[in-house]
């Protein structure tokens, strides 16, 4: 069993995750004290056996929790804050249950990722999730490169200690007006979100930035269609392999989403 758990305030707790860490046989903590600290927060009194199941650890781990949820018991997965498996521990163990035919739930809730889109003002109709920037500068940018022509708003997670370099990579890779948010403590005591062109908020992080971060990244805005200019050596090409003018001209207008009359035009004058 999955379980989200609060980014912050242990008021966004659910009743079914008090429930839960109350009853389950087996706790696998991304931090048991994390953990702990929480259970007393709620007034829970956690009963179960407390295991850690942290990245370095995770895989060690999977044996022994089959072999728990294979024999009846109730393991509960729990992150220090959001959804188990999303960025955090809980991935690999749900897929060896999925190969095994064990069964999986999940406790809906608390996710950086959703709350972060939902403030950021930025499109959310469609979205991506891209996890935690690279650290060193060289594949930074070329992952920055690689979301230049993504049109979806796009949020992934970044150390504080980083975040001044990775957005100052991504106003030199993307455009410093690209539009953007950066959330920082998202529901605790100094939550902060900044919301502007990627060149001010590398501006802005360069003082120092504390706390958990999620970017908010805006999609590349659509392309225009070409210039017909610049499609006339496509026509001319089908013309020599046989294809009539006014044929090329159609297919590649359709092609290319330009006037078919404008094209045509282009081609008789640049022959």
């Amino acid at each position: 069993m999955l379980a989200a758990t609060p980014l912050g305030d242990s008021r966004d707790a659910s009743p079914r995750l008090v429930e839960a860490l109350g009853r389950a046989d087996v706790v696998a903590a991304e931090d048991t004290r994390r953990m702990r600290a929480l259970a007393a927060a709620l007034g829970v009194t956690v009963t179960g056996r407390i295991v850690s199941h942290y990245d370095a650890v995770e895989v060690a781990r999977i044996p022994a929790l089959l072999a728990a949820i294979r024999g009846g018991a109730t393991v509960l997965v729990v992150t220090d804050a959001g959804m188990p498996a999303v960025s955090d521990p809980g991935f690999r163990l749900v897929a060896a249950c999925v190969q095994e035919g064990l069964r999986v739930t999940c406790l809906p809730g608390p996710s950086a990722v959703t709350t972060a889109l939902a403030v950021s003002g930025l499109p959310s109709d469609r979205f991506c999730f891209e996890g935690f920037a690279p650290r060193r500068g060289g594949p930074r940018r070329r992952w920055l490169a690689g979301l230049a022509g993504e049109g979806r708003t796009c949020v992934f997670f970044e150390s504080p200690h980083r975040l001044a370099a990775t957005l100052t990579d991504a106003a030199e890779v993307l455009g410093a007006d690209r539009a953007a948010a950066v959330c920082r403590e998202l529901t605790k005591t100094y939550e902060e979100v900044r919301r502007g062109g990627l060149g001010a908020l590398a501006q802005w992080a360069a003082d120092g930035v504390r706390g958990e971060v999620t970017v908010v990244l805006s999609g590349a805005p659509p392309a225009g269609p070409p210039d017909v200019a610049d499609l006339v050596d496509e026509v001319a090409e089908r013309v020599t392999a046989g294809q009539r003018l006014k044929e090329a001209v159609a297919d590649v207008a359709t092609a290319h989403g330009v006037a078919k009359r404008d094209l045509y035009q282009a081609a008789v004058d640049n022959p």
